[in-house]
């Protein structure tokens, strides 16, 4: 069993069924359809049996359950690749800005994200 992954695991069955009760189309059948994957399969993801798919997965798993893909990349212990990728090219300043972030209230971190957003440089 994929411990560290329950969270996640437990989240999308539990998106999904919420989904289901209102509409048959989020069986664990339709959605796999959906999504590429054979139903067996997405069954163990939502047990936690089996590790969270690949990033490409679960971005079309974020989109079919109307969720936010960079969220449920965290709890799957995923980061992007487009955030890799501004991460490989300063690796040194954004190491240090998150562990400074750490600690930090959410309204003081979203201050600087809209100080970055919203500055003139």
């Amino acid at each position: 069993m994929y411990t560290i992954h329950m969270n996640f695991a437990a989240y999308i069955r539990d998106r999904r069924e919420t989904l289901r009760h209102h509409d048959r189309r989020y069986s664990v059948r339709q959605v796999a359809q959906r999504i590429g994957v054979q139903p067996a399969y997405l069954s163990k993801i939502e047990r936690g049996d089996f590790a969270p798919p690949s990033e490409e997965k679960i971005r079309l798993l974020a989109a079919e359950l109307g969720e936010d893909s960079d969220v449920l990349l965290a709890m799957a212990g995923k980061v992007s690749q487009d955030l890799q990728a501004v991460i490989r090219a300063r690796p040194r300043l954004f190491a240090d800005l998150i562990r400074q972030l750490k600690d930090m209230p959410d309204d003081a971190i979203l201050r600087v994200v809209r100080e970055v957003r919203d500055g003139d440089w």
